[in-house]
């Protein structure tokens, strides 16, 4: 990875010896790329003397988790996650309504967005260190606000769909930029707590925004559900000027190693192993997001899946804190198998679900389990990756998390009919199980403890 003690950080404040922070309030010192140093820091070979990383991770710990930075980035994560559901759950409705589209073409208005961030995101997690973190999100940002706009123009299927696709792009760079700036902000010794507290936004908005979208567009119109999300997005750009973060300064080695066409230059190959078995639990979700509510009406408890979805994000809420310091103070294997057993009992509970208490259950359960596994599963991706890799990782997380959720429904669907319902909840259950061994075999065996009793990944 070149001299690691040559990376300069993006705080204008002295750093430790490793890669130091991004933040200009107060953030942390910075990490190393994969030195040696104490409990929490990354695998590899160590080029930071063990005093110095004592003094980098108490630094850090003095620095505090709620920083001006932190926060600002997290709501800007919260509205961007707002506007993308807004509009998803809606699309098909007014393509169908206003342009009289097929089945099949209103679905593609729906999931042209999320192709469009898929597309885009390998080629600027490439980039982001060179173009700047700070300037791609201002970007994104500013085309998303645009691209929001641009849905009152949009007058047939055809432009619609053409809209979707541009706008999806731009989210995606949104959001790999959220994703790359949050790992750079977090203290190290923290991020189980931090990416936790991070993704909440997530949570939040799949609580708020169907019923948000479905209110705006029966009482205001499609218009009316256009303004709100473009300022949602204008709110996140304006928030922008308050991040105080400066962008990573690459050695000419580190930048040498993304040029020319590589797979190294798209997919972060230290996140791959964690990445796979993350895949396979984002399928088998994809079974409750997409067909929960026909499953639910089918065994005659329609309205049970509404309310399985606020309990289910009422425990992540409460949850995830306790867990984020679990995961901080035992390492990632102390949550990680637990979480991933609680989402295979959730799963099989919904296969022999006959009255609201299973649904209800389920959803505890899978508050726990799944909650869980989304957090710290992108907080372990930060953890194994330098920070001049955090927009390859970035963007290695969305593509095995997207992938996973977009055959998911296409391999539901093709169960269903063969197995119904209930068998295919069955099936997931055994397939989540497969996670939990891919887990263990590409990552949690690896785990080591280190000298302070934390747990830190063993990659070589």
């Amino acid at each position: 990875m070149g001299d690691k003690s040559n990376v300069r950080g993006n705080t204008g404040d002295g750093g430790p010896a490793g890669a130091r922070g991004n933040t200009g309030d107060g953030g942390p010192a910075g990490r190393g790329d994969g030195d040696g140093g104490p409990a929490g820091d990354r695998s590899g070979a160590g080029r930071e003397s063990a005093p110095a990383g004592r003094r980098s991770a108490r630094a850090a710990a003095r620095r505090g988790l709620w920083t001006r930075s932190f926060v600002v980035i997290s709501l800007v994560n919260f509205l961007n996650a707002v506007v993308f559901l807004l509009l998803m759950i809606v699309m098909s409705k007014v393509a169908t309504e206003r342009f009289g589209a097929s089945p099949a073409v209103a679905g593609l208005s729906a999931s042209i967005f999320v192709i469009g961030a898929f597309v885009t995101r390998p080629f600027i997690g490439k980039r982001i260190h060179r173009i700047g973190q700070t300037k791609t999100l201002y970007i994104g940002s500013f085309l998303s606000v645009l691209l929001t706009l641009v849905y009152f123009a949009a007058n047939n299927n055809g432009l619609l769909i053409l809209v979707r696709f541009l706008h999806g792009a731009a989210h995606g760079t949104a959001a790999l930029a959220t994703g790359t700036i949050v790992a750079g902000v977090l203290p190290r010794d923290r991020y189980g707590e931090g990416m936790g507290y991070f993704t909440l936004g997530q949570t939040l908005s799949t609580a708020i925004a169907p019923a948000l979208g479905l209110l705006l567009l029966q009482h205001g119109g499609f218009d009316a559900l256009v303004v709100a999300c473009a300022a949602a997005s204008a709110i996140a750009l304006a928030l922008l000027p308050l991040l105080g973060v400066k962008d990573l300064q690459l050695t000419e080695e580190q930048r040498a190693e993304t040029e020319g066409f590589k797979l190294s230059n798209y997919v972060e190959p230290k996140a791959v192993p964690i990445a796979v078995a993350l895949m396979v639990t984002y399928l088998c979700y994809s079974s409750v997001s997409s067909f929960l509510a026909l499953y639910s009406e089918k065994i005659q408890l329609a309205g049970a899946a509404g309310v399985f979805f606020v309990v289910y994000a009422v425990v992540i809420f409460l949850s995830r804190p306790l867990v984020g310091q679990r995961f901080d103070a035992k390492g990632e294997n102390s949550v990680m198998y637990a979480a991933i057993l609680g989402f295979v009992l959730s799963l099989a509970i919904l296969a022999l679900a006959h009255h609201w208490s299973g649904f209800l259950l389920a959803a505890v359960i899978m508050g726990l389990g799944f909650g869980t596994i989304q957090a710290c599963g992108r907080a372990i991706m930060v953890k194994v990756t330098p920070l001049h890799r955090m927009g390859q990782a970035t963007s290695t997380f969305y593509i095995f998390g997207d992938t996973g959720l977009g055959l998911g429904p296409l391999f539901c669907g093709l169960l269903i009919p063969l197995t119904g319902y209930r068998g295919m909840y069955g099936t997931m259950a055994v397939l989540a199980a497969l996670s939990l061994v891919l887990y263990h075999v590409l990552h949690g065996r690896h785990v080591r403890r280190g000298a302070a009793g934390a747990e830190g990944a063993d990659v070589s």
